[in-house]
């Protein structure tokens, strides 16, 4: 899945600019974030997808706490935004359910691709619920984004499957994470926000488990910790990354996953994606990088005015 913190989601006092830095992080975040995916993708096969995203969550749960507990124990936790934190907490989590399922019934790199998608729903769902006003340029860019999605899915062709569709609602749930960690940008530490999303999700998705629990095998087991291992660390680098570096400078470096999966994907299921999804997933990050290019645009004019 594709990374969910922006650089406004960092307090001031943690950013600097070192952008080769930023960059190294990002791609090694692609190959962490990648070899999560392509190891859900080897359970989704035969083990549901609600306890392959049990095995992450326990993984990352049991990580941010002892993050925590070195960082100064439990008041680390202390909130002023309780709702939000378990907003985004349950966005998150259903993002993650949601991205898993597609992988039993598609390719990775189609899943990949069309997960991308996220910064579209970001900058559609800013404007009811950021208030920010969005101009036609970066309206084009998510209309070109989303025809983008609709390469890759293919709605009404043969090629056509519904599970292509959950990817799609997995990016909107990131989306909606993303949004929740903006509200609470200014307020509640990076720490703070993963640990609630850490917790959280754990909780939901354990409470889940009765819906297709199944017995585990010992490697089960063991991959399963694998993915939360990984893409905490991935995570914890793109987080990393963006002290370093402006979003806009980061996004085109973030879109190596797509090419991690794909090289993945041959190698361990000899599957490359088709020519359409290749196409698709162009068009998706060229409106993409448009859209983070058009926020540094916006990030540098002076407050009070508005560029699209």
């Amino acid at each position: 899945m594709p990374p969910d913190t922006p650089r406004d989601a960092l307090p001031a006092s943690l950013r600097r600019d070192a952008p080769l830095r930023g960059i190294g992080l990002t791609l090694l975040s692609t190959i962490f974030l990648s070899t999560a995916d392509i190891t859900s993708k080897f359970l989704a096969g035969h083990v549901p997808a609600l306890q392959i995203t049990w095995l992450r969550y326990v993984s990352f749960a049991v990580i941010m706490l002892l993050l925590v507990w070195r960082a100064g124990g439990l008041a680390r936790l202390r909130t002023s935004r309780p709702v939000l934190q378990f907003l985004r907490g349950l966005c998150v989590a259903m993002a993650s359910i949601l991205f898993v399922m597609s992988l039993k019934y598609l390719p990775i790199a189609d899943a990949v691709a069309t997960s991308f998608v996220t910064p579209l729903f970001v900058t559609a769902l800013s404007i009811p619920l950021l208030g920010e006003k969005v101009g036609w340029r970066r309206w084009t860019a998510t209309l070109v984004g989303l025809a983008g999605v609709l390469i890759v899915v293919r709605p009404g062709g043969a090629a056509f499957q519904p599970a292509s569709l959950l990817p799609v609602a997995s990016a909107l749930a990131w989306a909606c994470g993303l949004i929740v960690t903006r509200l609470m940008s200014n307020t509640e530490s990076p720490l703070t926000t993963l640990t609630y999303s850490a917790l959280i999700g754990l909780v939901i998705v354990s409470l889940l488990q009765p819906l297709s629990w199944q017995a585990l095998t010992g490697q089960t087991v063991m991959l399963g910790i694998l993915i939360g291992v990984f893409s905490t660390i991935g995570h914890w680098m793109v987080i990393a990354a963006f002290r370093y570096a402006d979003a806009s400078v980061l996004a085109p470096f973030s879109y190596a996953q797509l090419l991690f999966a794909s090289l993945f994907g041959f190698i361990l299921f000899s599957v490359l994606p088709d020519v359409w999804v290749v196409v698709g997933a162009v068009v998706i990050a060229a409106s993409g990088l448009y859209i983070a290019h058009r926020e540094r645009v916006r990030a540098r004019m002076a407050l009070g005015v508005h560029a699209d």
